[in-house]
Parts: structure tokens; sequence; C-alpha cells
């Protein structure tokens, strides 16, 4: 191979690298991440378990809301929730984000 050819590919990589660089980023396809996409539990038919795996929800407060749900009947909105032992006003604007009220 002589001088001139691998000048001129080494030149040609380098351009179509530096097309592909840029692109602006509308045009380059990006993958959504699964975590992003996630089903909401139904906080009234929800395990033990299914409440534990919601973020901020260990095991005392998943406990509490089925042992709420069980006393005083389904939780019916955001409000409601913070009826629940150890669940105030921030915690319960998280699981709401999370869980569905039927």
């Amino acid at each position: 191979m002589n001088l001139k050819t691998m000048m001129l590919s080494c030149l040609s990589v380098l351009f179509a690298a530096g097309l592909h660089a840029a692109l602006p980023e509308a045009v380059t396809a990006k993958a959504v991440p699964t975590s992003q996409v996630v089903e909401k539990v139904s906080i009234n038919k929800a395990t033990l378990a299914q409440l534990e795996a919601i973020p901020g929800i260990g095991a005392k407060k998943a406990q509490a809301i089925l042992d709420y749900i069980k006393a005083k009947g389904p939780i019916k909105n955001q409000e409601q929730l913070k009826e629940v032992k150890g669940i105030g006003d921030k915690m319960a604007s998280r699981i709401a984000e999370l869980v569905s009220f039927n």
C-alpha cells in the first residue's frame, strides 16, 4: 500500500467519524431504558412483597398499609394514604406516583 492510498484511507475514516459526531441528537436513535417503563401497582390489591418493592416503602410501611386497608377499607387517594402510620406528605406524594388507587 503506498503512502497516498494510506493517507486517503485514513482521511476517509476520520471524515466518516466526524460526520457521525456532528449529527444532531434527534437524528441518532436512542433506546429508552426499560427501567423508565413502570407499571403502577394497585395499592389496594398489592401483596406485602409488591408494596415492599416500591421505592421508599420498607417492611413496616408495607405492613402498615395492609393493616390500614384491612381495618378501614380501600385507600381511595393520596390524602387518605397520609392517614397510614409512618406516611407523611412527601412519602404519600412519592408513593402516589407509583400506585393506582383502584
